[in-house]
């Protein structure tokens, strides 16, 4: 009876869902508190449950779960929710994902630091992704594995034990006391755990954070096939002209980037990201044996990219994270300098993650000094020739920049660039990124693409054919949003001109630099050191406050950057920060402009704020 009830009520919320929880890579920001983060909307729908109010209404007033799909999203709360229900746990205890192998790999890497056995038990096959030499050799994580022929056929162990099978059904489960995690695959769909046991609590926030990072949730589209199967209504998971897509895709980066080599397209920046780190890595245990890999990371970019960086290298004992400070009072070029030939001093391999323009200054160095720092030729203590460094690219606010080509400035320097295709490839209709590198690194290109599969975070079809559809609108996209935010940037330099504004010069412009962000530092006052600071965190919230309470429709709280409309405004120190370490926190507010917004109406609620203060 209970369960009829669930499923009925669950009917009924698909129907009446608001259509943002399928099509938007963001929620009810309006509503956001990310303390409450998933806890306050499963509060609330467990409410409307208990009361029986599926109302369109309703679902619509509900908050958003996650400030990113990325992480999770209504639609995948919901799931998680109801697959809890039907089996008579809790909804933390059930976590989707979009890949078949990484949440392998999130149990895997929990008992590498509890020092602590595994045990991976299939029936019929392992996902095609998975590579187990490589899984140990690579990524340093230790199971065994176990076929059997039915799941009554498993018996105790000394440690995890991980019973990963395909089912027809992804959302219903069979378990006993001997399997500690349960993971569902369904190649269109990806996989979810079914976390088995009080005593496997402690494993839940490792397995969601490696999603956070490594990989991201079932995909809304997908989440919604797997609910509608669960109601007993048929849902069509297929996507036309897929190989058609994907080529085009392909041929789009291609063009943007001004290259001709292979294009590779994850289900998330992150997801890219983290194909490259350990493509990498393969590539130097292969060719450079018995040699340290220094993952180099300006300590204050984007939180993401400095947790996952970190993490990969607590993983491993023969890699190691290496601060550089790239902005601000610090030139970027001379600190890749002092780097790499400490580097090479140590007779190790050198791979630089740096985004141009930097976030959240929005910096750029001198690319001729860059390129001739990445091109010296640096020796080893023994006189050898030092290995030269790979340079990672985070061109996610400058997408349209030509780094590649044969002719670009970072031609003959081994670089890949990378970008985030939530922002402007997509418009924020989904999460997918990109990595693509000059020819030179066809051999890297070659190494990360195993990686991405490995990890089956290929971007999905669908993820495919909305990058299809907006990308050719890219490039004057940024061009339209640039203008936007060059005249609002013009504007507060007139009213509040004590405010301190980073934002790229007229002439970095001209060399197509054409962010649609800046950030800001408003006036302070105060005492002391730690007055002024208090003042100034204040103020900026009020202000954030401000523009989202008078243009709601158009100005939000979120580190959304490239979307289709509206004025994105967040502190970095508190949101894409958020792994950073303290000292290296930047309280200022971040704003990004999209190409269609109310610039007036943007600007006349600024000069009120100007007034108040």
């Amino acid at each position: 009876m209970q369960d009829n009830t669930t499923r009925t009520y669950i009917k009924n919320v698909l129907e009446n869902m608001p259509v943002d929880w399928l099509n938007l890579t963001t929620h009810r920001l309006d509503i956001y508190v990310e303390e409450l983060a998933k806890t306050q909307f499963l509060e609330q729908f467990e409410d409307l449950y208990k009361n029986n109010n599926a109302t369109a209404t309703a679902l619509k007033e509900l908050p958003t779960a996650y400030d990113y799909i990325r992480l999770g999203h209504p639609l995948s709360s919901v799931l998680e929710w109801t697959i809890a229900k039907l089996h008579n746990t809790k909804a933390e205890n059930i976590i989707s994902f979009s890949s078949q192998t990484v949440p392998v790999l999130a149990v895997l890497r929990a008992n590498l630091f509890a020092n602590k056995n595994t045990r991976i038990v299939y029936t019929n096959e392992l996902p095609s992704s998975f590579d187990a030499e490589v899984i140990k050799n690579v990524y340093g994580y230790q199971f065994e594995l176990q076929k059997i022929n039915s799941i009554e056929n498993i018996t105790e162990f000394d440690g995890s034990t991980v019973f990963i099978s395909e089912q027809k059904d992804i959302c219903l489960f069979n378990s006993n006391s001997t399997i500690d995690f349960i993971i569902n695959t369904r190649p269109e769909l990806g996989s979810i755990v079914f976390v088995n046991g009080e005593q496997n609590d402690a494993y839940i926030s490792e397995i969601q954070h490696v999603r956070r990072r490594e990989t991201i949730a079932m995909t809304p589209a997908n989440t919604l096939v797997a609910l509608k199967k669960l109601v007993g209504e048929s849902a069509d998971t297929t996507v036309t002209d897929v190989v058609q897509n994907k080529a085009k895709v392909e041929k789009l980066i291609n063009q943007i980037t001004n290259t001709s080599t292979k294009a590779l397209v994850a289900s998330s920046g992150l997801s890219i990201q983290y194909a490259i780190l350990m493509g990498l890595i393969d590539y130097a245990l292969e060719n450079h044996q018995g040699k340290s890999i220094k993952i180099v990371v300006p300590p204050n970019c984007y939180g993401g990219t400095n947790d996952q960086a970190r993490r990969v290298a607590a993983c491993l004992d023969n890699v190691e994270v290496v601060d550089f400070a790239v902005d601000g009072d610090n030139n970027m070029v001379e600190n890749i300098d002092t780097v790499l030939t400490n580097i090479a001093e140590q007779d190790a391999v050198p791979y630089i993650i740096a985004e141009i323009p930097t976030n959240p200054r929005v910096e750029v160095p001198n690319l001729t000094d860059l390129r001739d720092v990445l091109s010296k030729k640096r020796t080893t203590p023994t006189g050898k020739i030092a290995v030269d460094p790979v340079f990672i690219l985070d061109q996610t606010f400058c997408p349209n920049v030509h780094f590649l080509g044969d002719t670009d400035m970072l031609a003959s320097v081994r670089t890949i660039s990378f970008a985030s295709g939530s922002k402007f490839p997509s418009g924020g209709k989904c999460t997918a990124g990109y990595c693509i590198g000059n020819k030179t690194t066809n051999v890297l290109i070659d190494k990360i693409e195993k990686h991405l599969h490995i990890c089956d975070n290929e971007a999905t079809p669908l993820q495919y054919e909305i990058l299809a559809t907006q990308m050719p609108s890219m490039t004057q996209r940024i061009s339209d949003a640039y203008k936007n935010t060059r005249e609002f940037v013009n504007f507060i330099h007139e009213v509040l001109p004590e405010a301190k504004i980073n934002f790229v010069s007229e002439e970095l412009a001209s060399q197509r630099f054409t962010p649609s962000v800046f950030s800001l530092d408003l006036p302070t006052k105060g005492n002391t050191a730690e007055e002024k600071e208090a003042y100034k965190r204040a103020l900026n919230l009020k202000l954030i406050n401000l523009m989202i309470t008078e243009i709601p429709d158009e100005s939000k709280y979120c580190v959304s950057y490239g979307q289709l409309k509206g004025c994105y405004w967040t502190i970095p120190a508190t949101s894409t920060q958020g792994t950073t370490k303290e000292g290296d926190k930047d309280y200022i507010a971040r704003v990004a402009l999209s190409p269609d917004m109310d610039l007036e109406l943007h600007k006349k609620v600024f000069l009120d704020f100007v007034k108040s203060i």
